[in-house]
C-alpha cells in the first residue's frame, strides 16, 4: 500500500524559540430571521446559533455564473459570537498565505472576493446563524439553512468549494454525492480541511502531551455528537467513488508555532499559533461539557497545559491541511 503524501519537508529552526440581505427560499429547510433565530444559545461565556440547536456551519457559498470560477465556502461546529468570527477572519487569512494569495488551488483560478471583481456572479451563502457582515456587493444573497439536509437548489452551481467542515458533517460519503449532483457538468469542487489529530515528523509530538491527548477527546467527544472526523487522505477516494474525474490533491502544513527554519513557516506558525489559540475554547467547551461531561472550569484548567504544548517551540506539532478538488465529467 502506498505511503500517504504527508506534505511539504519542513526544517526545525534550531535558531529560535519563539447589502445582501438573510431572505427566505422556497423551500421547506430555509428560515428567515426571526426572533426566535436571533435567540442565541448563551452557554459558559460564549453563545451558539438557535436555528437547529446543537449545530455550526459556518458561512456555505454557492456561486453560479458563466464563463468564470465561483466558490462556495462552508465551516464546523462552533460558537457564533464575535470572538469566533474574529477568529475566523484570522484563519481566512491563514488560508491565503498558504495558498499564496489564492481562495483555492483547483481550475480556474478563484477570484478575490474581496476586489469586488466578477459582479456578474450570482452567490448565495448560507448559515444556520444570521452572522453576515452587513456590507457586501449586491450579487450575493444569504439564507439560513443546514447542508445536512436535502438540497433543493432550483439550478446547478459552477463551482462549490467546501472548507474546514471536518467538526461538522456527519456522513462525508453523502455530503461529496450532494456535492457532485448540484454541480454543473464540467464543473469543479474543491475541499480544504484539517486533520483534527496534529502530528509531528520528529516525534517530539508524544501521545503524552496535552494538545495530542486534546485531539483525542476531540474525535470522542464529536463521535458522541453525531459526527465523525475524516481523515483527509481519503477524500480523493471519496470524490473518485462519485464520479468526480481529474481528481487532485495537495498537502501543506500549518506549524504550531514558530519552530520552523523556513521564512514562510515561520509566518505561518505565527498565525496559525494565534488561530488554535483562539479556537481552543470555542471548539472544546461545548463539545467537552455536553459530550463528555466535563465542567467547564476542567475543560478551562486541561486547555492550559494544551497551551503550554501549543506555544512550545521544542514540540514540532503541526496541522496537517488538504486541499483535493475534481471536476464532474461532461455530458
Amino acid at each position: 500500500m502506498a505511503t500517504p503524501d504527508r506534505g511539504p519537508i519542513i526544517h526545525v529552526d534550531v535558531d529560535d524559540d519563539r447589502d445582501s440581505t438573510v431572505e427566505d427560499d422556497n423551500t421547506s429547510s430555509t428560515a428567515s430571521v426571526s426572533s426566535s433565530i436571533l435567540n442565541y444559545r448563551e452557554e459558559n461565556g460564549r453563545t451558539y446559533h438557535a436555528y437547529k440547536d446543537g449545530r455550526k456551519l459556518f458561512p456555505y457559498i454557492f456561486w453560479k455564473f458563466t464563463g468564470i470560477d465561483n466558490p462556495i465556502f462552508s465551516g464546523y461546529y462552533m460558537p457564533n459570537d464575535e470572538t469566533e468570527n474574529n477568529r475566523l477572519d484570522l484563519q481566512h487569512n491563514l488560508f491565503l498565505l498558504t495558498f499564496d494569495n489564492k481562495l483555492g488551488l483547483s481550475p480556474p483560478n478563484l477570484p478575490e472576493l474581496k476586489t469586488g471583481r466578477h459582479p456578474e456572479s450570482e452567490v448565495i451563502g448560507v448559515d444556520l446563524s444570521p452572522i453576515q457582515p452587513e456590507f457586501v456587493p449586491p450579487n450575493i444573497k444569504f439564507e439560513i439553512d443546514d447542508i445536512d439536509e436535502d438540497w433543493t437548489y432550483s439550478q446547478p452551481f459552477d463551482y462549490i468549494h467546501s472548507r474546514m467542515m471536518n467538526v461538522s458533517v456527519k456522513n462525508w460519503s453523502e455530503y461529496i454525492r450532494k456535492v457532485f449532483e448540484n454541480l454543473t457538468p464540467g464543473g469543479y469542487a474543491e475541499f480544504q480541511d484539517v486533520d483534527v489529530l496534529m502530528q509531528s515528523d520528529d516525534n517530539t509530538l508524544t501521545e503524552d502531551h496535552a494538545l495530542r491527548k486534546w485531539g483525542v477527546l476531540l474525535a470522542q467527544a464529536a463521535q458522541e455528537h453525531g459526527t465523525r472526523f475524516i481523515e483527509t487522505d481519503r477524500l480523493s477516494h471519496l470524490m473518485a467513488e462519485v464520479g468526480f474525474v481529474e481528481v487532485k490533491e495537495t498537502p501543506f502544513k500549518w506549524p504550531t508555532n514558530r519552530w520552523l527554519k523556513e521564512r514562510k513557516y515561520k509566518e505561518l506558525g505565527e498565525w496559525s499559533n494565534l488561530n488554535t489559540s483562539d479556537l481552543l475554547d470555542g471548539l472544546s467547551m461545548a463539545l467537552f461539557t455536553r459530550c463528555l461531561g466535563w465542567t467547564p472550569e476542567e475543560v478551562r484548567v486541561f486547555l492550559i497545559d494544551v497551551r503550554r504544548d501549543l506555544n512550545n517551540p521544542k514540540v514540532h506539532a503541526y496541522w496537517s491541511i488538504r486541499s483535493v478538488y475534481g471536476r464532474k465529467p461532461d455530458v
